[in-house]
């Protein structure tokens, strides 16, 4: 964790520069926040196949389980669905 923090104070100046020895403002902001919880929605669209398929992948990579996402939801395109998954993550 140290590490990241470390990378995270470095990377601004190496890539911005600062005028004057001064930190950004934008980047005083992000370092003396805490950390938030936010939601945020994925939403799958395409054949019932497709859908299932990538539910069932990204299940298996760890990201979210199966039961998390919606059923299967028509669109107004045949043979199209759709599947929400909301997650809450951690934001700076």
């Amino acid at each position: 964790m140290a590490q990241s923090k470390k990378f995270a104070k470095s990377q601004p100046t190496q890539f911005l520069g600062t005028q004057g020895g001064d930190v950004p403002p934008l980047y005083s902001s992000f370092q003396d926040s805490s950390p938030r919880r936010e939601r945020i929605k994925h939403l799958l669209i395409g054949s019932p196949k497709a859908v299932t398929a990538t539910i069932h992948l990204l299940h298996v990579l760890g990201y979210a389980n199966v039961r998390n996402w919606s059923p299967l939801l028509p669109t107004a395109n045949s043979n199209e669905v759709m599947s929400i998954l909301t997650r809450q993550i951690l934001t700076q």
